[in-house]
């Protein structure tokens, strides 16, 4: 496929940066078979791209919605054995966003509920406008989060209040969201997309393959007993010792200039 794509819009706001909207306004950016289908090939062809982003920024279009999670007036009259085919492609697309081989950051430009919540989740880090609403709601619908929500939510902020509110359904707001350690920071309307920006223009401008392993080793450490998570932090760490980018850096500093790292 690998775009034009009908759901989705992608940009270059800046050197190094991918950004990707969600373009269904008319829906409040619910995700529906086409878009999952266009963003899992999106994160497929992430490796093919003439130039390989160093950041991802994910937002929705217009101000009312990120993304209201699954189209359900695609979903009504679906057989279980539709329902259940479209949903290995949402797993798919999901498990697509959490292996981006780049950062991924949300911006948060309106309401994220049920999988739109998820997929701020499923980013490594968000920011949000100050009026966003956020919920998993599926319970409230016979469902469960099946995109990660269990996962990344009791991760972000703990069994307890994971359980509380996906068990509840209840939304709640932003500066809860802030608070709980869902998004990071909360913006005016006007300023998230130039804050959310300059965050990952100095992620573009770090040595690639560092940001890399350094991900690779928060992620990953997380699932481990600790003392087996500070032998894998290592071995991320030595990967860097042989790299250009290491040496660059390295010269750099002493030669007091800015490194011009190349991710090898």
């Amino acid at each position: 496929m690998t775009g034009p794509y009908q759901t989705i819009r992608t940009d270059s706001p800046l050197p190094g940066v991918l950004r990707i909207t969600l373009a269904r306004p008319e829906a409040a950016n619910a995700f529906n078979t086409t878009m999952m289908r266009e963003l899992l090939d999106l994160w497929r062809g992430l490796p093919a791209r003439t130039e390989v982003p160093r950041c991802i920024v994910v937002t929705g279009d217009g101000t009312r919605a990120f993304c209201a999670g699954a189209d359900l007036k695609e979903r009504n009259g679906m057989t279980e054995a539709q329902w259940l085919a479209q949903h290995v492609i949402i797993e798919e697309q999901f498990a697509g966003l959490i292996a981006s081989p780049v950062p991924v950051i949300a911006a948060v430009n309106g309401h994220a509920f049920a999988g739109g919540l998820e997929m701020v989740l499923g980013c490594d880090f968000a920011y949000a406008v100050k009026d966003a609403r956020f919920a998993l709601t599926e319970v409230t619908l016979g469902l469960m989060p099946g995109a990660g929500g269990t996962q990344t939510l009791a991760r972000a902020v703990g069994e307890r209040r994971a359980k509380e509110i996906i068990l509840t359904g209840k939304p709640f707001t932003a500066a809860e969201a802030l608070q709980w350690g869902i998004v990071n920071a909360l913006h005016e309307p006007d300023t998230l997309m130039p804050a959310v920006l300059d965050i990952a223009a100095r992620i573009v401008g770090n040595a690639p393959l560092s940001v890399q392993e350094a991900r690779r080793s928060i992620h990953g450490g997380l699932a481990m007993p600790l003392e087996e998570a500070m032998r894998f932090e290592i071995e991320c760490y030595n990967r860097l010792i042989p790299t250009d980018d290491r040496r660059e850096g390295i010269a750099a500093f002493n030669e007091k200039r800015k490194p011009n790292f190349k991710g090898r």
